[in-house]
Order: C-alpha cells, then structure tokens, then sequence
C-alpha cells in the first residue's frame, strides 16, 4: 500500500476536520413568475447523468481518499418499523467509528475523534429513536437527525406536523428531514408550497432543516426543479431527493436538477443549500457518482458533510469492503463489516 501517496490525496481531497454545518439560509421572497419561468431539458438532462455513469472512475489512492470522503457524508440511516434502541445505539457506536480499527490504522486515518478521526456525516432516525441516539452520542457532536412531519407521505394535519417537528428537536434532535406536501406540487399551488416550508422552517427553530421533495412523486424534472427553487425560497437549508421509500429514489437526472437549482439560486442570492441524496445508493461505485457530479456542478466547497449528504445504510458495509480491498488487495465478506 502506497500509504505516503494516499496521504497526500486524504490531504488533498479529504481534509481531515471538515464542518458540520454551514451558515443557514434565510431565504428569499417568493417569485411567482420566476418559478412558472423553470424549465428542464429532460434528454439533455439525461445524457449529461448518462456520461457520469459511463466515464472511468477514479482508481487506486484517489478511489480511496474519495471514498473516505464519501464515507463522511453518509446520513447513516435506521427507518425500519422494527428498530429498536439497541439497534439505533449500535448504529451510532458505528457513525462514530465507521471503519474497522485495522483498516483506519493501515490508511493512516487517526485523529482526535476516538480510535480514528473519520465519522460519518450524521444518523438519522426517527422521533422514537432520537433518546437512544442521545445517549451515545453526547456531546460527540454528531448531528442526529429526525425524520418528521409524517413521513414518509407527509399526509397529517399541519398542527400534528409542527407538533412533531417540535418535540423532535426538544428531544435532541439537531437536524429535521422534512416531507412536503407533494399535492402543492402537482397541482401547481407554490405559494401554497412555500407557506408550508416557511411554517417548518420556523418550527425547527436552530436545527437544521432539509425539504425531501420524493422526486419519484413528482412526475417532471420540471416539477423537481420548480419545487427545489420554492423550498430553497422558504429557507430550506438542504434539499434531498427521497424518502427511500418511494418507488423511485434517488436517481441521477433526478440529482443533476436539483443540484442546478442550487448552483442558480447560491449565483442570485448568494446563499448556500445543501443536496442530500437518499434511496437506493447501495454501493460504492454509486456513491462516487454522485460526489462526482457534486464536484463537477457546484464545486469543492460542495464535497463537505455542511453542504452534502448521502442517506444511506448498507453504503457503509460497501465503502469499507473497497477500502479493505485498497489495503489488502483482496475483497472481504459483507458479515466481517457488521452494521446493527
């Protein structure tokens, strides 16, 4: 293992204290006119993902110093209806040292962060499952993130919805993964939209918010694009793309319009939002992908856990295999990578 030349890209691309968190945005008023003005070119849209997929990935150190920075922008993920506090505990013993202690001391990854100094970006989980993750996470200063506003269809009263935006935080909650409405969506009301992205963004108070548009619901990147601009408006601090538990998750054409929606609204308000893509980003090959696409469409200050998210699970039990494989040069079975 070259393990000077994997410093040397860890130093480059994977600097080794990176933010957790961004300046907010404030949002802007609502141009009506403006936002009806969108339109996405879908095959151009489509052939521009398509080259991501089809180009040559980056090999060896470099694979490597990514993937570590990959590995820092997981939201590591638990929204199953079997969790437990065990498993939400074990889950973020795991965000806290998410590579094997072998595999952190052959890549030279140590730090002030317990064993190493690599940790994943947040945990996310949901409003049952924040008192758990407190009790480990402390004052790590790991953002625990909630999913809230009845997820995963968003479809309550918008009482029941603040309510539970509020208890999460008072809870511990740090971050909120909030769901939108998609009917205000395909119904063209924006204003509508924008009014209930304001509301959560109040209720949330110092945490963090990010709008989960369920893009799969949406119908048209055109409605993607539309909705990103009016949640950016209101405030929203991220934009993500899925619950996970659509048909259709998180996707690349999906994400290059979303991520062109932040570029224009940073270049006419000069406020930054964040991208968090979640559902079905299983491996490692598809992770880079999309930290491509981050870095080609907005930029180095993009390839941070402040400004990127991966929402993810299994991801994790992937990055560190290939990681292993870059140390050893052979590939481990899935189970000597245990996830909760």
């Amino acid at each position: 293992m070259k393990s000077a030349d994997l410093a040397d890209a860890i130093a480059a691309d994977n600097a080794a204290a990176v933010p957790r968190h961004h300046v907010r945005n404030p949002g802007i008023p609502l141009d009506l006119a403006w936002v009806r003005h969108i339109r996405v070119n879908r095959p151009a849209a489509e052939r521009r993902a398509a080259s991501l997929v089809a180009r040559r990935s980056v090999k060896k150190e470099w694979q490597a110093a990514w993937l570590v920075r990959a590995l820092q922008c997981i939201d590591l993920t638990t929204l199953a209806g079997d969790d437990t506090p065990g498993r939400v505990e074990r889950l973020c013993r795991k965000a806290l040292q998410p590579l094997r202690a072998d595999i952190a001391a052959a890549l030279g990854l140590t730090g002030v962060h317990g064993v190493h100094g690599v940790r994943v970006g947040a945990v996310c989980v949901y409003h049952e499952m924040i008192a758990p993750a407190v009790r480990v996470l402390g004052d790590s200063g790991l953002p625990i993130a909630a999913v809230s506003t009845a997820f995963p269809a968003g479809l309550s009263s918008m009482e029941t919805k603040l309510r539970e935006i509020e208890l999460s935080v008072a809870a511990g909650a740090t971050e909120i993964d909030i769901v939108i409405s998609r009917s205000h969506v395909l119904t063209g009301d924006w204003q509508a939209l924008h009014d209930e992205m304001c509301a959560h963004r109040a209720a949330c108070g110092d945490a963090h918010v990010k709008a989960i548009l369920a893009t799969g619901d949406l119908s048209t990147l055109e409605n993607v694009a539309r909705a990103s601009w009016v949640c950016m408006a209101a405030g929203a601090d991220f934009i993500k793309t899925s619950t996970g538990k659509e048909s259709v998750n998180a996707t690349l054409p999906v994400a290059l319009t979303m991520v062109r929606a932040i570029r224009d609204y940073a270049g006419q308000t000069g406020h930054r939002v964040g991208f968090k893509p979640a559902g079905g980003i299983s491996t490692a090959k598809s992770a880079l992908q999309f930290l491509m696409l981050m870095k080609e469409e907005l930029g180095d200050p993009w390839l941070q856990p402040s400004l990127f998210r991966i929402g993810a699970s299994s991801l994790l039990t992937d990055i560190e295999r290939q990681l292993e494989h870059y140390v050893t040069g052979a590939y481990s079975a899935a189970h000597r990578h245990p996830m909760p």
